[in-house]
């Protein structure tokens, strides 16, 4: 089964319900069997935003890592060619270093579903897998 991609900003709706996309972020979640996944370069977007939340905010997310709820993806470097050419060729957005390592991750391991809070964006990204992404939730 292969893996959703989550974004930055569904792991911090989840970790803090006084965020506005909290319940569809917990629906959506509610409703996925395969396997969450990301990288990095999101982990550490989700954590900074978390640190605004409350001192303590972050320790779930590294309990989701450790667990292994959130499976981390990796990244190297045959992959920072791809992620200069995605942030060079959706540079008008911009796109930011999270969705260009989600884009270049889900390139390569065949994904095309994103938990993403930032659907605008992932609307317009056109991987070289797929059409277009599978975004949730589900507007």
């Amino acid at each position: 089964m292969k893996a959703v991609l989550v974004d930055a900003g569904p792991i911090v709706a989840l970790l803090d319900r006084s965020d506005r996309h909290h319940e569809a972020c917990r629906k959506a979640l509610a409703d996925i069997r395969a396997p969450l996944a990301t990288v990095w370069p999101a982990v550490t977007e989700a954590a900074y935003l978390l640190s605004s939340v409350s001192p303590r905010a972050q320790t779930p997310l590294f309990e989701m890592l450790e667990s292994g709820a959130l499976e981390l993806l990796p990244l190297g470097a045959a992959d920072i060619p791809r992620m200069r050419e995605l942030m060079e060729k959706y540079r008008d957005l911009p796109m930011d270093l999270a969705d260009a390592a989600l884009v270049r991750a889900a390139e390569r391991e065949g994904l095309t579903s994103v938990l993403t809070t930032d659907q605008r964006d992932f609307s317009l990204y056109r991987p070289t897998h797929t059409r277009a992404f599978h975004l949730l939730p589900k507007r």
